[in-house]
């Protein structure tokens, strides 16, 4: 894929052109000019007579694809990987005893000092479907679909605290500016549906993720290409109704005149976000139709409805499970899903890795498990690519701060995390990677935050290391200057 230019730098340089070739070959060149001119404008009737490419148009991916896409869960606070899927029983035998300080040298904690006390999980684990995958009893719903899942044991990460690793995880960066993946999808690929958007947000628990809109940016990149926060309750999207006094047919005589001026200011200063604003313009006013349609869950059979868990209405992970489904249903390419209060600290009512945790993995594994089996029914599974997970790890020791108290909880931990894919040609019914009998250090198969990127690129089609933008003098790309696709789990 070739690296897109800001227009203004090209509108310029063909200018250049274009005045040497008049200058030195007496107007010659000027006639050549004009052919290479009509040659770069005349593929599509439409685009010639607007002058304005659709920056949303569907795009060729770099070679065949195993998912065309992605419905990514992001479990904002990071769930307690050792309490759900890494099972460590030499941990559990030694549960109280001091962390040997060879696992603390020069490691930092985000609430932890000292010699903390190595804590086993509570909760009872057993191996399920197939391919024996390990899993505990806080996410029962899980074991049904066992051979659907591919559990990566072997997440690693440099950020010990939430806003930088989901920054990290999801835009390639610990800090603010960056693109988000939704973002790199849809600039890469483009939409499949010309009346939603390309790359949809949806938040339960009713709290932004740690990033902010940061997690869902489109950073340097066109702002077309940002993630459109949808919601479940009231208006899907804020401000996409027409305002009091204004009915349709009035609406699309204003958007034909503002489009008017914005095309003739493209024509003159080929700045790309006019682009942008004429293309949002556009599907905000096609969405006025085509959203509140896809978005009301009410048209749900009872019985789907109560596999999922959801209810019309409601603010919940189970109904942004059940849209998401429908949304991809519907061509949406990339759809991001926030869930918060998965910060286990133990440190506050709620947050004990014991009934605390198998009370919020209850509002999580059935719509998840419910996803998958409906995406599977659907047909849909093979090409939809799932991902379930936090931003890092958690300690196999007990957090800081509860070590006098009755509550159980683990701090940040980079080192070693968990990852669930499914679907979009990974392969069911493994685990890759493992880490040492204590859940301290990866022995086998790591995989860094940038591998993930690449590896969900990939599977879309697309070479991380040709999905490029060129900003401020430079080549970027979402994995920076890493990342490698994970071999060992694609089918």
């Amino acid at each position: 894929m070739e690296t897109l230019t800001d227009p203004r730098i090209e509108r310029i340089a063909w200018q250049t052109r274009r005045h040497f070739l008049r200058d030195a070959l007496g107007g010659i060149g000027s006639i050549a000019l004009a052919s290479m001119l009509g040659q770069r404008c005349g593929a599509d009737p439409a685009e010639a007579d607007s002058g304005v490419v659709d920056p949303l148009a569907p795009r060729a991916a770099h070679f065949a694809p195993r998912a065309t896409r992605v419905i990514y869960i992001h479990l904002t606070g990071s769930p307690p990987h050792l309490d759900l899927y890494d099972y460590k029983p030499a941990l559990v035998k030694r549960t109280g005893e001091d962390c040997p300080a060879s696992f603390l040298e020069g490691r930092r904690f985000a609430f932890t000092s000292g010699v903390p006390k190595l804590l086993g999980t509570p909760h009872q684990f057993a191996q399920h479907g197939a391919g024996g995958t390990w899993m505990s009893d806080a996410v029962p719903h899980f074991h049904g679909i066992a051979d659907e899942l591919c559990v990566i044991k072997s997440v690693f990460t440099e950020q010990f605290n939430h806003a930088p690793g989901e920054l990290l995880l999801f835009t390639g960066s610990p800090r603010s500016g960056r693109p988000s993946l939704g973002s790199w999808v849809t600039y890469g690929l483009g939409s499949e549906n010309a009346n939603l958007p390309g790359f949809v947000v949806l938040i339960s628990s009713g709290v932004q993720p740690n990033g902010g809109k940061n997690s869902f940016g489109s950073g340097f990149l066109p702002s077309v290409y940002q993630g459109v926060q949808c919601r479940s309750q009231g208006d899907p999207v804020l401000y996409v109704a027409d305002p009091p006094g204004m009915d349709r047919r009035v609406r699309r005589l204003s958007l034909d005149a503002i489009g008017e001026l914005n095309r003739r200011q493209a024509a003159e200063l080929g700045h790309p976000e006019t682009a942008t604003r004429i293309a949002q313009y556009e599907l905000a006013f096609r969405m006025q139709m085509s959203v509140p349609d896809v978005m009301d869950i009410s048209k749900e059979p009872a019985t789907v409805l109560e596999a999922y868990g959801a209810v019309p209405g409601a603010s919940s992970l189970a109904n942004n499970c059940l849209l998401a489904r429908r949304l991809v249903e519907q061509g949406v390419r990339y759809v991001q899903l926030f869930d918060w209060g998965w910060d286990f600290h133990g440190t506050s009512p709620g947050e004990d890795i014991r009934d605390d945790l198998t009370a919020k993995c209850r509002t999580m594994d059935r719509p998840i498990a419910a996803l998958i089996r409906d995406l599977r029914q659907r047909g849909l599974l093979d090409e939809t690519l799932i991902v379930v997970g936090g931003e890092f790890g958690r300690t196999p020791f007990r957090e800081g701060r509860t070590s006098g108290g009755t509550t159980l909880g683990r701090d940040h931990y980079p080192d070693c995390n968990a990852i669930v894919m499914a679907g979009g040609g990974i392969h069911g019914g493994i685990s890759h990677g493992a880490t040492d009998e204590l859940g301290f250090t990866i022995v086998e198969d790591k995989v860094h935050v940038h591998d993930l990127q690449a590896t969900i690129l990939h599977q879309l089609g697309l070479d991380h290391t040709r999905l490029t933008y060129r900003f401020q003098g430079r080549d970027y790309r979402l994995t920076d200057v890493h990342g490698e696709v994970i071999r060992g789990i694609i089918a």
